[in-house]
């Protein structure tokens, strides 16, 4: 039985004295390998072969982030958008019109420095959360509005007295007369033309056949021997009347008997035209039948 045992250890001994020199030549070469190329040698000591390349774990993507929701509140009702816009105003950011229009630029303007005053981006615009946030704000807020400055109440002028009514009046006729002067003037003027040159061909003339009366009057005074002197003209009224310009005037005629001087006054009124129309003398002092005749012809005087 011993002897299978002493065959075998010189055997053993080959093995023995083989090992280390198998290992360092394998060290040797892993360390060749290496100084050529760092990358491909194993870490932690030396090793059968090169490590095999680490495995680089997956990077997580981060979902992108959803655009702001504008619209859901640029689309609500008319009324939760006023109830904005009344927010806005109680915070002193607004003071536009209620008007429900979030899109104006007053309205964005507000919410631009609402946005600004809680440092959010100021887009002007609202989502439903910064919207439900405002209404809150403004419901813990006092309510405060911008109100124009208030102005001194103006004291109510004083009535103006009769003394100043009475010289506004005046002051109007005499710039309405001083219009109508001109063609009032030229009308008198040319009917004491013609009762001079009446008084001149002893009664014959136009103002006889246009005037009855006053041929009748000069009838009576040449029956009185009676001489006629100077005439003086006064306008008494002149205007437009239904059928044209209406003039009426009084006329001064100076007359004598004698050694005595009379003045008489007669009253003309007749409407321009060529002969003259509806002409008739009265008395100077019957001044209700001059100014029937005015109303009769529809007088509207631009002299008084």
């Amino acid at each position: 039985m011993r002897a299978p045992y002493r065959s075998a250890w010189p055997l053993l001994a080959v093995l023995v004295l083989l090992g280390p020199a198998a290992a360092f030549a394998q060290s040797a070469g892993e360390v060749e390998r290496c100084f050529q190329n760092p990358s491909a040698c194993a870490s932690g000591g030396g090793g059968g072969g090169a490590a095999p390349p680490a495995a680089h774990a997956p990077v997580a993507t981060r979902p992108a982030a959803p655009a702001p929701d504008y619209a859901t509140v640029l689309n609500s009702s008319d009324a939760d958008r006023k109830k904005i816009q009344e927010s806005l105003r109680t915070l002193d950011k607004y003071n536009g019109p209620i008007d429900g229009n979030l899109q104006s630029e007053a309205t964005m303007k507000a919410i631009s420095d609402w946005q600004k005053g809680r440092g959010t981006p100021a887009v002007g615009k609202l989502t439903p959360p910064e919207a439900a946030q405002l209404n809150a704000e403004a419901a813990r807020t006092p309510i405060r509005r911008i109100e124009p400055p208030a102005q001194a109440a103006t004291p109510p002028a004083a009535a103006p007295s009769n003394a100043d009514q009475l010289k506004a009046l005046q002051a109007r006729l005499a710039e309405r007369r001083k219009a109508a002067e001109p063609k009032a003037n030229a009308a008198v003027q040319a009917l004491v033309g013609d009762l001079k040159a009446y008084v001149a061909a002893d009664g014959k003339g136009v103002a006889g056949d246009q005037f009855a009366g006053f041929a009748k009057w000069y009838a009576d005074n040449k029956a009185a021997s009676r001489t006629f002197g100077a005439i003086a003209p006064v306008v008494d009224d002149y205007g437009d009347a239904k059928a044209g310009a209406a003039t009426s005037a009084e006329i001064g005629f100076e007359t004598k008997q004698g050694t005595n001087t009379y003045n008489q006054c007669l009253m003309f009124a007749w409407i321009e035209g060529s002969p003259r129309k509806n002409a008739q003398i009265f008395s100077c002092d019957d001044v209700a039948a001059v100014e029937k005749w005015k109303t009769d012809q529809a007088l509207k005087s631009a002299w008084r």
